[in-house]
């Protein structure tokens, strides 16, 4: 394992960290629990950056990094459905897209081949605009910030689905291709 696999796998730290502050929603919890959150989520740019710039970028990686990236985007929306924050279903959306993407990608005969596909621009906005929700639920904000709270969350559900359908969409089209390629080969 090289170095961004190392610094992919360490946003798993926090999430101890952010699950246990959350359970205990002080004040100085939750803004504690949103900094941890968002050096973790940097981490996830960080770990892109170096591996582009060392040219380190290994299929272990494209595969660990949304892995993780999903687990650190989940697990602070469960405790937000527990604290009642947020609506089950919504989340439950993003956790089927998520699940669902991941199967897709792990597949070799959905995915097209072996070989595990980077984001695209879509992914990249939909995993800002969930570290943007998150944090403002996160945070103890006043009530004036509630509904632009809600409205982050559900900007992020949408494009959450919307990067999921781009992401599979061509690539059904292409297996569809194939398909008939290989019919008429028969």
């Amino acid at each position: 394992m090289n170095l961004p696999t190392w610094i992919t796998l360490s946003r798993l730290l926090g999430l101890p960290f952010i699950l246990y502050l959350l359970n205990n929603p002080t004040q100085e919890n939750r803004w504690l629990c949103v900094e941890i959150f968002l050096i973790a989520a940097g981490t996830d740019w960080l770990d892109g950056y170096i591996a582009r710039k060392l040219n380190q970028v290994t299929e272990l990686g494209k595969f660990l990094d949304p892995l993780v990236d999903k687990l650190l985007v989940l697990a602070p929306l469960l405790a937000l459905v527990q604290l009642q924050q947020v609506a089950a279903w919504g989340v439950f959306l993003i956790l089927a897209r998520e699940l669902a993407i991941a199967g897709w990608r792990v597949n070799p005969n959905l995915a097209g081949g072996t070989s595990v596909r980077g984001a695209n621009i879509w992914g990249k906005l939909k995993t800002v605009s969930q570290i943007v929700a998150i944090s403002l639920l996160i945070a103890p904000l006043s009530d004036a910030w509630t509904i632009p709270s809600l409205i982050a969350f559900w900007l992020c559900v949408i494009l959450t689905l919307i990067s999921g359908l781009i992401y599979v969409l061509p690539q059904k089209n292409s297996l569809a291709t194939i398909s008939n390629s290989q019919a008429n080969n028969l």
